[in-house]
């Protein structure tokens, strides 16, 4: 299936001469918002363990139609123990290959902070959080890989505080002090669920860093524009990192992979960020397309269809193909209509290896 797939899409979208590449040294990463999320701690494992639930059969039959390699998860609640992710990577087992190696640091979803972030006047709500969240680890981030993972390597920048990015556009009120208050904003961290520079080890003994994130959407907030502000500096975070202005930069290879929230030409936020990163001429933007031919990786119902999810490779990797697969419908029940398992499309892109 994803031998065929793979010879369809690099007829269909020639990045590079597909005749050069040898399908016995391509490397498939993928990022899949799953919108796994739950109501409450430890509903999504009782949801996996049920074997039950129609959402969780879609989304895994979308794993098992893409077969990556390295998979980079977002919409995934988190628990202290692994337990969610270690059941998601028990039932794929069944299915298609083990992912012998997982990674999954906790989110800054759901991590109280103590401030009222939001300038509502309330403290301990969701959006007081260092990232949206009802309860700690709510819609966060994994990977399952089938390359082994350098633990003892991986940086997670998810700490860092807004505030410390180099050139951080900090949200104000009219009349330029800090919005909702100094001290919130002196809390703050950059990243709403996380920053990771996760290395896998390459057959050729090699390391490629996956550099994974989840940035926030640019939307429920007010004049200030917080979450704009923050949208544009999560996706700047990679080219301040490129640049070294977070210390030694990745070197090469390296893939970014991950939700940005934001579409370079339609839709609120501030486009620039993402129209900034996808012409950064240290990376390639693949630009994967669904069977019908469209870039479109979300589709959020009201606001339409929009590109938010990305897999960007370094210049020092060669494409030999990529696109996007939609999760099937879950059947309605009990007079709802029938609703996409994820409104996220798994994207996915084939790279040659040593």
């Amino acid at each position: 299936m994803r031998q065929l797939a793979t010879l369809l899409l690099a007829v269909l979208l020639p990045l590079i001469n597909p005749a050069d590449a040898d399908p016995a040294k391509t490397l498939r990463i993928a990022s899949f918002n799953t919108e796994l999320s739950r109501k409450g701690p430890g509903l999504l494992l009782r949801d996996l363990q049920r074997g039950k639930d129609p959402q969780i059969a879609a989304i895994l039959q979308t794993f098992t139609e893409a077969d990556a390699d390295v998979l980079v998860l977002q919409g995934i609640d988190w628990d202290y123990e692994g337990r969610s992710l270690a059941e998601l990577r028990n039932l794929l087992a069944k299915r298609i290959p083990r992912y012998g190696h997982i990674y999954a640091a906790r989110p800054n979803t759901g991590m109280q902070t103590g401030y009222d972030m939001d300038g509502d006047g309330r403290l301990g709500t969701a959006r007081d959080a260092q990232g949206y969240g009802r309860f700690t680890g709510q819609d966060g981030m994994a990977i399952l890989s089938r390359l082994p993972i350098l633990s003892d390597d991986v940086r997670d920048l998810s700490a860092l505080l807004w505030q410390d990015l180099p050139g951080a556009a900090l949200p104000t009120y009219p009349d330029g002090t800090p919005f909702p208050s100094r001290d919130a904003l002196a809390a703050q961290r950059l990243s709403t669920t996380g920053h990771w520079v996760v290395p896998v080890l390459l057959p050729s003994g090699e390391p490629l860093s996956v550099l994974a994130f989840q940035a926030t959407p640019p939307l429920f907030d007010g004049p200030e524009d917080r979450n704009g502000l923050r949208n544009q500096d999560e996706i700047r975070l990679w080219q301040v990192l490129l640049d070294g202005g977070l210390g030694p930069a990745p070197a090469e290879p390296w893939v970014i992979v991950g939700g940005a929230n934001l579409d370079p030409e339609k839709g609120a936020g501030r486009r620039a960020a993402i129209a900034d990163l996808l012409r950064d001429p240290r990376l390639q933007d693949p630009r994967p397309r669904d069977n019908a031919g469209h870039t479109d990786t979300v589709n959020w119902g009201t606001s339409g269809p929009m590109r938010v999810d990305y897999v960007l490779p370094s210049q020092a990797l060669q494409v030999v193909a990529s696109g996007l697969i939609w999760p099937a419908n879950i059947p309605a029940k009990d007079g709802d209509a029938d609703r996409p398992a994820s409104r996220h499309a798994l994207v996915w892109t084939d790279l040659q290896i040593p």
